[in-house]
């Protein structure tokens, strides 16, 4: 009888919900030379690649970062270009829908342009009864803002302070019925939230890439998943 034990094939887990912060248009564009508007354009183009290759491997849930509350102290040219890309999306978002994907935009759609709001409303409609990637999109989206308006929401219930849990704010928030993201990850170089679902990201693990967002492939996205396969999650435990 050998005295060594055979090694237990390693079985990789995948993360139940992914948070990306796509972040590193604007730099990748400089570095060609390129007007920012094509970064953003390639950004938006590298964003539809990533979220089909998640659905494919059999991811539960993906966010995205894809404008913040701060993102309108940019040059109203800036702006109004990632709008126009945005549109261009939202008319196409019948393709996830062919895809099995269920789209949802979470943030303060309310300050968006009517057409906008009229193209999300189809978008999230129409992919209604996908069952493959929950894809949430955060537009107009920052996280104080939205822990702030689910503490107005709770005071508008009129809920008795003492009623009042964690469960309870979680409810109030956008992503209410969904599971916290177990991974972060933010391309480009930078290694902060940004203001990104700071109550939902109590316990996520974080990962840091150099590499722009349009530059961000699916084998860069295995790697992330490789290493979040080789981390400890205790949760305050031992």
């Amino acid at each position: 009888m050998s005295f060594f034990k055979k090694k237990k094939k390693f079985e990789r887990v995948l993360p139940r919900h992914i948070a990306i912060i796509m972040d590193g248009n604007g730099r990748w564009a400089k570095k060609r030379s390129l007007p920012r508007s094509a970064g953003h354009s390639a950004g938006s183009k590298n964003f539809k690649t990533i979220a089909r290759y998640c659905n494919k491997i059999g991811l539960e849930y993906l966010t995205v970062y894809a404008f913040s509350t701060e993102n309108w102290k940019r040059p109203k040219e800036e702006v109004d270009n990632i709008m126009n890309i945005l549109r261009d999306y939202l008319k196409d978002a019948k393709n996830f829908k062919d895809e099995n994907i269920r789209v949802k935009f979470i943030g303060n759609i309310s300050q968006l342009d009517e057409d906008i709001r009229e193209l999300i409303d189809d978008a999230e409609r129409e992919s209604a009864d996908a069952t493959g990637l929950r894809l949430n999109i955060a537009l107009n989206y920052g996280g104080r803002d939205e822990i702030t308006n689910a503490v107005r929401e709770i005071v508008k219930e009129k809920i008795p302070y003492d009623e009042i849990t964690e469960e309870t704010v979680s409810e109030h928030l956008y992503t209410a019925g969904q599971p916290d993201p177990d991974f972060i990850i933010r391309p480009s170089g930078e290694y902060r939230l940004s203001n990104y679902l700071i109550w939902q990201a109590a316990y996520a693990e974080y990962w840091f890439s150099d590499v722009l967002w349009p530059d961000f492939g699916p084998k860069d996205l295995e790697r992330a998943i490789d290493d979040y396969n080789h981390r400890s999650r205790r949760f305050g435990g031992i």
